[in-house]
């Protein structure tokens, strides 16, 4: 399979994939949390580059890390959740800066990580975005109605005698899982866009939250391959050309979203 083809595949693996991470991102309102994690993978990133391993895999392990440590510290109480995505993610990613400061003539890639290049994806990247979309349909068909009690009902939920922990883990996994993959084909930067625009357009062009999911993976999907087109008949840089088309339909979806209709 050549190149292109794999940046294909990955785009459109990545935009089924906002269908169900995006829109847990945007109804949860974890942008901060997705933001951050995607720049707190880089100690795994640095420390399996020490050992000659995988960065991916790496960076996947030290997102574990964070998803457990996010899990328990916002089981303190008096402690939001925003604060402790911040503290903890800060912390992971002024490690990553450290350990590369300590070893000069490691060569880790910082740039690929920030940016990321749909152009350059392995096939081994586009199987772990195939699984993750595959496990995380999975967790949504069976965590999904407790999922959705959960977010737009915490109390109810509490009271309703469901622990809330383990749908924070579910989430907060699939989230994780879903930023690492997308770091190979549009870095840390951009990757949280992919997921989240198509996501934040699908929400302004329907209030039926049953359509969220299919309406973010139908315009992560087409976004993608646009952006991808795009960069290669203009010389673009294919990641920057990708987050710009996904930016740009979430913004003409705001401005021509549907008007609310007023019974009379």
């Amino acid at each position: 399979m050549s190149y292109f083809a794999l940046a294909a595949l990955e785009l459109a693996l990545l935009g089924a994939l906002s269908g169900v991470a995006g829109t847990l991102i945007v109804l949860r309102r974890r942008s901060f949390f997705a933001v951050a994690l995607s720049h707190a993978t880089f100690p795994g990133g640095v420390v399996f580059a020490l050992l000659g391993w995988n960065l991916l895999i790496g960076q996947a392990l030290f997102a574990v890390v964070l998803v457990l440590a996010m899990t328990l510290l916002s089981r303190i109480p008096g402690q939001g959740r925003q604060v402790t995505s911040g503290v903890v993610l800060s912390f992971g990613f002024a490690l990553g800066t450290l350990l590369a400061a300590l070893n000069p003539g490691l060569g880790v890639p910082v740039e690929a990580l920030l940016v990321g290049s749909p152009l350059g994806v392995s096939a081994a990247d586009v199987a772990a975005t195939a699984a993750v979309l595959v496990v995380a349909l999975a967790l949504a068909a069976i965590f999904g109605r407790r999922i959705i009690f959960h977010t737009f009902d915490p109390v109810g939920f509490a009271a309703a005698g469901f622990r809330t922990w383990p749908i924070e883990l579910v989430v907060t996994g699939i989230i994780a899982a879903s930023v690492v993959v997308a770091m190979p084909a549009v870095g840390a930067i951009l990757g949280v866009a992919v997921l989240i625009a198509p996501a934040a357009a699908a929400r302004v062009l329907t209030r039926r939250l049953e359509w969220i999911p299919v309406i973010s993976a139908v315009i992560g999907i087409a976004g993608g391959l646009i952006g991808l087109w795009a960069s290669r008949e203009f010389s673009f840089a294919a990641g920057g050309a990708v987050g710009l088309v996904l930016t740009a339909i979430f913004l003409v979806c705001t401005l021509f979203r549907p008007r609310k209709v007023s019974a009379r």
